[in-house]
């Protein structure tokens, strides 16, 4: 069973992938959803730090360079332009759309992109860690009801 939680927690760890494929991940091997939650919710997490104070640096090193420098550039310069147009829809509500934008999953969604959405949006460190985590939880409980549902019908018409 350790292998098994150690799988939920390195998926979860997988940029775009994350908890939203952990938790299913969980429910089709049977383990327990509230163990298997927190050590999905842990391995997500982990890489929050070094993505929010790091990830940025990392572009704009890369954004002059002969082969990566066209691609790192896109990446700067999209996640600027949504995240100006984002600040000027969500005004004050910025850390609410934070929540929202990682706590619906959907694809390209979720820790990782909002960590790295709330750097590149100079946003403070403690209240985007509060945003990003509270996403998560939510992510994780539609992730671990809807999982649980398809699989009780699944069982009821297999």
């Amino acid at each position: 069973m350790l292998k098994e939680y150690l799988i939920v927690f390195f998926i979860s760890m997988v940029p775009l992938v994350e908890l939203r494929g952990a938790v299913p991940y969980a429910v089709a091997h049977n383990l327990p959803l509230l163990q298997s939650y927190i050590i999905a919710i842990i391995g997500n997490m982990l890489p929050m730090p070094f993505i929010f104070f790091f990830a940025r640096k990392v572009l704009e090193w890369g954004k002059d360079k002969p082969v990566i420098g066209k691609f790192f550039t896109f990446c700067l310069e999209k996640g600027h332009k949504g995240g100006e147009k984002l600040k000027e829809k969500a005004g004050k509500g910025l850390y609410w759309a934070l929540f929202l934008f990682v706590g619906i999953p959907l694809p390209g969604t979720g820790a990782w992109t909002g960590t790295l959405a709330a750097s590149i949006l100079d946003m403070d460190f403690k209240k985007s860690v509060r945003a990003v985590v509270c996403g998560v939880i939510l992510a994780g409980i539609i992730m671990g009801t809807g999982t649980k549902l398809i699989m009780i019908i699944a069982g009821l018409f297999g």
